[in-house]
């Protein structure tokens, strides 16, 4: 019997190493970019925006794994990641 050192024998994911960019005049405040981060890396702002909405900001950026799902649920496509080169 083989023992394995992760479930199944696959590797773990590796973590990415990006940057997140908030075009804060493009965002209408719906937060869906806050509520689905499964790694609470963002938050609203407590300024506004041109709209009159408070965009977010990155409140914990060393827990972001550039999973992107923050810029495939933003309607407005307000918010994208950079992902850095040989990382």
């Amino acid at each position: 019997m083989k023992i394995y050192e992760t479930p199944f024998g696959k590797k773990p994911h590796a973590v990415v190493e990006c940057e997140i960019v908030i075009i804060e005049d493009k965002c209408k405040g719906c937060n869906f970019c806050i509520n689905y981060c499964p790694r609470d890396v963002l938050e609203p702002s407590e300024r506004f925006n041109e709209k009159g909405f408070h965009p977010p900001y990155v409140k914990n950026k060393d827990r972001c794994v550039g999973c992107g799902l923050c810029e495939l649920i933003c309607p407005d496509y307000a918010i994208y990641i950079v992902r850095k080169e040989g990382r």
